[in-house]
């Protein structure tokens, strides 16, 4: 049964502001800020969580939604996805690089773990999505006929690597609370429990996004992907 799309853009745009925030809650008032250089090297490894979090997964999915949910004309919105898109995977290699100079700078291995495994290879495969993106439908572009084969692979791609980045999202927060957990906070303490439904709001506000896609944009906006 076909089901509009703007309701569900609303619901994810909500589900947005409130994983900012507890992620912001979390860093700033369970685990004492964030900040580029520290003595404190729990600072630097702070903002990995929250750039990934406001970056790669609530920007990223505002990037994929905004032609379901902005009323501008396409190549408008064309724009708006490139530059929503750019930022995500910019704020997603800034967050990258604070964990690398967290584990460097406290002598901890890099790239042990699934997570760490699977980061690297969804932000590369975001890289090179917006690449070929920007080449084939922005500029120079390709052939009519490139674009609209390119077009349905682009867009399945794209959701991919999303799912991809939300659910090693998810993944990121089980592996730092249980950390956390075993260096002593309380597993049904409050900073448990907020880590946990940040990680809840993430999963559903990544399922909102996926939905958009599939669900049907404005009347006068229905071949909006026919021009991304």
């Amino acid at each position: 049964m076909a089901f509009r799309a703007l309701p569900l853009t609303f619901l994810a745009h909500a589900l947005a502001i409130a994983g900012a925030v507890m992620v912001l809650v979390w860093v700033l008032y369970y685990r004492g800020g964030m900040a580029w250089e520290a003595s404190n090297k729990n600072l630097i490894f702070n903002l990995h969580p929250f750039l990934m979090l406001v970056g790669l997964i609530i920007i990223g999915g505002e990037a994929i939604m905004s032609y379901k949910s902005l009323p501008l004309k396409k190549e408008v919105k064309k724009v708006i996805h490139l530059v929503l898109h750019a930022i995500a995977i910019i704020l997603g290699c800034v967050g990258i690089a604070a964990a690398f100079k967290n584990h460097k700078e406290s002598n901890i291995a890099n790239l042990y773990s699934l997570h760490s495994w699977l980061g690297i290879t969804i932000i590369s495969l975001y890289g090179i999505q917006w690449i070929y993106g920007f080449l084939v439908f922005f500029y120079p572009k390709g052939s009519p006929t490139l674009r609209s084969e390119s077009l349905p692979w682009h867009v399945l791609f794209g959701i991919f690597v999303y799912i991809l980045a939300v659910g090693n999202a998810a993944l990121g927060f089980l592996e730092k609370l249980t950390f956390l957990e075993s260096s002593g906070i309380a597993k049904y303490g409050p900073e448990a429990l907020l880590v946990n439904f940040t990680a809840v709001v993430t999963v559903l506000y990544g399922a909102f996004v996926i939905l958009s896609v599939l669900g049907q944009a404005p009347v006068e906006d229905d071949d909006s992907y026919s021009a991304i």
